[in-house]
This record gives C-alpha cells, sequence and structure tokens, in this order.
C-alpha cells in the first residue's frame, strides 16, 4: 500500500520511519475510520496485536500500537495512536480480537479505551491500585494484600493464595501429567523442602 492512500484520505496521519513495515501516526479522532479504511478498503482484514506503550518524556505520554495483516497480500501495517487523557477509541467493534488486547493495555498501562464492550482488568484484580507496565513502577513491584475472593483458589475447606509461580498451569501437588502443558519452570526462588 502507498503511504499517499492513507495520507490523502487523512490528513492528519504522518508516515513515520520504519526498517520492516509501513508504520503510520494516526489521530485518535480518525483511529476508527482509518481501521475500517485498512479492513475494507485495503485488505488489512486480521489485527496481529495491539498493545499500549509508555513513552515517559513524551507528550502524550501514553499510546496505543496497532499492526493489521493483510492475508490476502501478506502485508503489515503498523499505526501508532497517541492516548489523549489516556484514551484511545475501542477498536474491538471492528476487530473482535481487539478485546483482550485493550484490557491487557488497560489493566499494565491505565489506557482507557472509548467504546470497549468490558473495559474490565484481565490480568490483575479489579481493585489492583496500580498498573505494572508503567516506566515508574518499580521493578520489584508494590506490595499490595491479596484479596482472598478475587485472587485465592480454594483447596478442601481452606483458602490460599494463588500461586505466583508457573501461571495457569500450576497443578495441586505440583505434579502434572504427561497430558497437561507445562510452564517454565520458575521454582529456582523457592524455598525446596529438604530431602
Amino acid at each position: 500500500m502507498e503511504a499517499a492512500v492513507l495520507t490523502d484520505r487523512f490528513p492528519r496521519t504522518q508516515v513515520l520511519p520504519s526498517q520492516d513495515m509501513p508504520t503510520y501516526q494516526v489521530a485518535g479522532e480518525d483511529l476508527l475510520e482509518t481501521v475500517r479504511f485498512l479492513r475494507d478498503a485495503q485488505g488489512f482484514d486480521l489485527l496481529a496485536d495491539l498493545c499500549g506503550i509508555d513513552w515517559k518524556d513524551r507528550t502524550p505520554r501514553f499510546g496505543v500500537v496497532i499492526h493489521l495483516l493483510s492475508t490476502t497480500h501478506k502485508e503489515y501495517v503498523r499505526l501508532h495512536v497517541g492516548a489523549v487523557h489516556d484514551t484511545v477509541p475501542s477498536v474491538s467493534s471492528l476487530h473482535p480480537g481487539a478485546n483482550w488486547h485493550e484490557r491487557e493495555a488497560f489493566d499494565m498501562f491505565g489506557i482507557r479505551f472509548d467504546g470497549h464492550p468490558d473495559p474490565r482488568r484481565i490480568l490483575m484484580w479489579d481493585a489492583y491500585p496500580y498498573h505494572p507496565l508503567r516506566k515508574d513502577f518499580p521493578l520489584a513491584g508494590i506490595e499490595v494484600p491479596l484479596p482472598a475472593a478475587d485472587v485465592a483458589e480454594v483447596t478442601g475447606q481452606t483458602v490460599e493464595p494463588a500461586p505466583m509461580m508457573g501461571g495457569p498451569f500450576v497443578s495441586p501437588g505440583g505434579k502434572m501429567s504427561e497430558g497437561e502443558p507445562s510452564a517454565l519452570d520458575q521454582s529456582w526462588n523457592e524455598e525446596k523442602p529438604k530431602a
């Protein structure tokens, strides 16, 4: 796709330098129409990725990057959009797969998506007060008490905090059957029972 096809139709769109694919800075007001035009008129029918970005020293500080793929032409296009007042229009009405990506960007960066059908956190519990991928979030994290009802597993009659290691593939007793997917072993920092 020629850059002029997009910049002539959306004059606020700017071409950004890129070595791997056509890349554009899109105004938030034009985002939905730009994505619709790319999907319907240019064949970019698959939303491959949508993620948040923290440009700590820029204005606006937060932004969103969208990668679209044309499955017909085997080409990608990248769109950057600034999150003015930490808000970007949701593209989930055009690409339903954006739903979880937008929820993750909200959860990790605090970017809100206008028009999103389900604007809840997806990784952290709803009352979690921080956004862990912001550049000002400490690498060691911030200690916060786990809410038992939201983030706990019930085993028998006792309530234990959800395991922090191994993600969703942790099984009771620590053993997994041959047929289950395995998680990366990060138990190096857990205290081992003495044999």
